[in-house]
């Protein structure tokens, strides 16, 4: 695992989140080379992931190039190039599923349950 992504799992567990998971999917979209998906219980742990994450991510040198969806609070993507980092509410991800959608059975990597 690079630097980055593991700079960011541990500041989204910094603030609790949970089902903290690495897809590697490269090999399947031109978009990102790596997502890190995780959880949060409410809107307002939401949005403290994804602040903890832009100031850590920040102090490394990456700034992320796009931010969508902090104002709801439900599912927030942070978008570093190589990495989409995304945030979401426990009902909104179990509803996208993107693990189903974007794994191959061998490219995810679970960082902390």
């Amino acid at each position: 695992m690079n630097k980055k992504i593991e700079t960011a799992a541990q500041a989204a567990l910094s603030k609790k989140a949970h089902e903290v998971t690495r897809l590697h999917v490269s090999e399947m979209t031109v978009v990102a080379d790596d997502f890190l998906i995780c959880s949060g219980s409410s809107k307002t742990q939401v949005r403290a992931i994804s602040d903890a994450v832009e100031e850590e991510m920040k102090k490394q040198g990456h700034e992320a190039l796009r931010v969508d969806g902090y104002q709801e609070a439900r599912w927030i993507v942070l978008d570093y190039g190589d990495l989409l980092v995304h945030i979401f509410d426990d009902e909104d991800r179990l509803f996208f599923n993107l693990e189903r959608l974007w794994s191959n059975g061998n490219n995810a990597d679970i960082i902390a349950d």
